[in-house]
């Protein structure tokens, strides 16, 4: 049987906060260690029926692209719903929210620029 590995790395400050998140994979295209601004990890634990969630983000990780990262993610959780489960409905519900939740950081960014 095949065995894969994810491992992250946090440096952190001296209050705790992230200043660097690096990532590895198995099947990771790159070599070596990967920087990323922000992770979101999300577990099934089965045996109390409820999600475990871990969320970091660095100092660096803008406003903007923090929202636009957690649209995308919605984006995959659609994708992965409808996948897993066939439910059109939700998936597209979820949709809507990206698309609805997209034109409203278009339009903060539109009101930002104007200032």
């Amino acid at each position: 049987m095949k065995k894969s590995e994810i491992n992250f790395s946090v440096q952190l400050d001296d209050q705790n906060v992230p200043e660097k998140i690096f990532w590895d994979a198995t099947d990771n295209p790159n070599e070596g260690l990967s920087d990323t601004r922000a992770i979101a990890i999300a577990l099934w634990d089965h045996y109390h029926r409820g999600t475990l969630k871990i969320d970091l983000w660095t100092k660096e990780m803008e406003v903007g692209d923090m929202k636009r990262f957690y649209i995308e993610v919605l984006g995959g959780v659609a994708d992965t719903l409808l996948t897993a489960t066939g439910d059109q409905k939700m998936a597209d519900e979820i949709e809507n929210l990206c698309r609805s939740l997209s034109k409203h950081v278009e339009e903060e960014h539109k009101a930002d620029q104007r200032k």
